[in-house]
């Protein structure tokens, strides 16, 4: 072997080494994905709320109020997630989103892209649209959803019998009988009678693990809850008087062409019938039953603090493995919903608490913890924002800015608006003051020409009166921001 041979690889190796040595100092990350949880928090000055742990870890962590997603259902806002890139086609908003389209990106994805630069990637409970990673008849079988940006992907061994039971469980393995089931459940048992500390239990296991490879790690974690059906052991219910729970100001169908839809995820995925002293049965209607809508906002305000307790067991165990938060921690979920306002039960709209959720970071000597920042940032704004935080490059075609500014000054402020999307082309955009909702023109039999919905966040937050009529400059204004 010539000595120039020799030197070329002495000199590869020691690149190599000091690659290796490089990547030892890049922080892990942990992520945390929740389902359909909207700022129903404590720590974002929701009263009723009962959640201890993510209250005490926005404590240590910077705190966004108005963190926007881009699409209102968990396959198509995960996918904008893992792709770092808004919604570019039709597929693109749809719960299959990542299914479909994730050959055209799959190696520059949130997972691959770490993976690619020397990271263990680690999935378990609901990170994409398929529980597990698994996209077969009942989601535990079958293609992979993320083919190979995985070290491994799983849902936990549970009394559920696959990963679409586990998701929709009710207690005890009892999975979901579509129309016929109850929109919520209430048994009187430990917390592992649900699915998410089956999550939270298999998490800490992995954690133990993954600390002791001394390879930095990238472990993303699933919780169910609070998405329907609203079901959690009887003890979180108990904790909240449902007369605390406030009633929406606004819970009536909006006037005109609007975002209005007849929530059919909730109506026709679950039954509410009931039974008569008579022992006659009736169907009940949260719009017209009073008792009935805040039956349903008990359970949900039950299942964010069932999800809260398990989302502390980890945040538990992170502390213990790691005390000085060398971690990075992000937080976050896929969208909002509506409880009543608009005469809404579920998300599928572009009103403000279908795509507002919330968004907690946590990063080595970040300053101002426990800060609330109140600029608007968006979802794909995560992906820059790790890839910097672990020094590493970003792909050049994210749509996202990096967030790292607002953790070293909550007061930072930028001008950037939050884009939204939704099928047939609606799209909406959001600002400081304003959103606009834009309904694409109609053809056919339903012809219609295209229409907006405008609301002034800061006159009317909870979007009661369209004021397009009044500020057409405004509305020209905002087109002009998402064409």
């Amino acid at each position: 072997m010539s000595l120039s041979s020799i030197r070329l690889i002495a000199l590869g190796l020691g690149i190599y080494l000091s690659s290796a040595l490089l990547a030892e100092d890049r922080p892990n990350v942990l992520l945390i994905a929740i389902d359909d949880l909207r700022n129903d928090l404590g720590c974002l000055g929701v009263d009723h709320a009962k959640t201890p742990a993510l209250d005490a870890f926005a404590a240590t962590a910077r705190i966004f109020s108005h963190h926007y997603v881009h699409v209102p259902t968990c396959g198509a806002s995960r996918c904008a997630l893992l792709r770092g890139q808004y919604p570019s086609l039709p597929v693109h908003v749809g719960n299959n989103a990542i299914k479909q389209t994730q050959q055209d990106w799959i190696d520059r994805s949130l997972p691959g892209w770490f993976r690619s630069h020397g990271y263990q990637t680690l999935s378990v409970g609901k990170i994409s649209h398929y529980p597990g990673n698994l996209t077969g008849r009942n989601w535990n079988e079958g293609p992979e959803e993320m083919p190979g940006v995985w070290d491994r992907a799983w849902i936990p061994a549970s009394p559920w019998p696959d990963a679409q039971a586990m998701m929709h469980g009710y207690a005890n393995g009892a999975a979901r009988q579509p129309g016929i089931s109850h929109p919520f459940d209430d048994f009187s048992g430990p917390d592992d009678a649900y699915p998410d500390a089956w999550v939270a239990q298999d998490a800490v296991a992995a954690l133990d693990d993954l600390q002791q490879t001394g390879k930095p790690w990238f472990f993303a974690v699933g919780f169910f809850k609070p998405h329907l059906p609203f079901a959690a052991p009887k003890r979180w219910w108990d904790i909240h008087d449902p007369d605390a729970i406030a009633v929406p100001a606004v819970t009536t169908k909006p006037e005109g062409i609007s975002s209005w839809h007849g929530s059919g995820e909730f109506r026709g995925n679950y039954g509410h019938q009931c039974k008569a002293a008579d022992g006659t049965t009736y169907k009940r209607d949260p719009s017209t039953d009073f008792s009935y809508a805040q039956q349903l906002r008990h359970g949900y305000a039950a299942a964010i603090s069932y999800m809260d307790a398990q989302v502390g067991r980890l945040l538990h165990k992170l502390d213990q493995l790691d005390p000085s938060h060398r971690t990075v921690v992000v937080i976050w979920s896929d969208h909002g919903f509506l409880l009543g306002e608009h005469a809404i039960w579920g998300k599928h709209c572009l009103y403000e608490n279908a795509i507002r959720s919330p968004l907690l970071i946590r990063a080595p000597g970040m300053k101002g913890a426990g800060r609330i920042s109140d600029s608007l940032v968006q979802t794909v704004d995560i992906f820059p924002t790790l890839t910097q935080l672990c020094d590493l490059p970003a792909p050049d075609e994210l749509d996202g800015k990096s967030l790292t500014p607002f953790l070293a000054d909550a007061e930072h402020q930028w001008a950037r608006p939050a884009l939204s999307f939704w099928s047939g082309g609606s799209r909406t955009i959001r600002t400081s003051r304003w959103r606009l909702i834009v309904h694409p023109a109609r053809f056919g039999k339903q012809a219609a020409p295209e229409s907006w919905e405008l609301f002034d966040m800061q006159a009317d937050p909870h979007e009661s009166t369209n004021v397009a009529g009044l500020h057409p400059e405004v509305v020209a204004r905002l087109l002009d921001q998402h064409p």
